[in-house]
């Protein structure tokens, strides 16, 4: 759903913020919202680097390098949405 939305122009730290706060998807996952601002902050996003390394602060090791996979998994499926 959320890269649905990735795709069509909304920001990588837009869509993150519905996974760091919970909304419109129930709950906090901080992986997830790591992949997202990881994302955003490789298209150029200030905010998405900025809220990446203040995210990386409450998460372990394991945790961000699953957000990471994910985001390079994600750029091997989908390259043209970045």
């Amino acid at each position: 759903m959320f890269q649905d939305f990735y795709a069509g122009g909304i920001s990588g730290a837009n869509v993150m913020s519905f996974y760091d706060r919970g909304i419109n998807c129930g709950m906090v996952d901080l992986v997830e919202a790591h992949k997202w601002f990881n994302l955003a902050a490789l298209s150029g996003d200030i905010r998405g680097t900025a809220a990446r390394a203040d995210l990386a602060q409450d998460m372990d090791a394991r945790e961000i390098a699953e957000a990471q996979r994910r985001a390079r998994t994600f750029m091997r499926e989908r390259p043209r949405s970045l």
